[in-house]
C-alpha cells in the first residue's frame, strides 16, 4: 500500500510538472507590461505569469505574518499561564488523604 501511494504521488507530481512545462512552451511569445510614466517590461508571457504568481505569494504570506505572530504570542501567554499556578493552594504539596 505504501509503495502504491508513493507511485501515485510521483505520477501526480509528473502530471503537474508536464502540465506546467506545456504551459511554458505554449506561452513563449513576447508580452509587454506597462508601468507608470511610460515604462514597460518586455518578457516572455510565462515569465510574466510566474512573476505575478510569486508576487502574489509574497503579498499573501506577508499579509498573514501579523496574525501568525499574534497567535504565537497568545499561545505563549497561555502556556506561561498554565505553567505557573496562581492559586496558593496549588503551591502546597498534596496531602495523602
Amino acid at each position: 500500500m505504501k509503495q502504491f501511494l508513493k507511485l501515485l504521488q510521483w505520477t501526480l507530481n509528473a502530471a503537474v510538472f508536464f502540465t506546467l512545462f506545456a504551459f511554458a512552451l505554449n506561452n513563449q511569445h513576447e508580452a509587454k507590461v506597462y508601468f507608470f510614466f511610460g515604462t514597460q517590461w518586455r518578457s516572455p508571457m510565462v515569465l510574466i505569469v510566474l512573476t505575478a504568481f510569486a508576487l502574489g505569494l509574497v503579498v499573501g504570506v506577508l499579509g498573514m505574518v501579523p496574525r501568525w505572530w499574534r497567535q504565537k504570542q497568545a499561545a505563549k501567554s497561555v502556556q506561561a499561564h498554565i505553567a505557573t499556578p496562581t492559586n496558593p493552594e496549588q503551591l502546597e504539596a498534596p496531602h495523602g488523604t
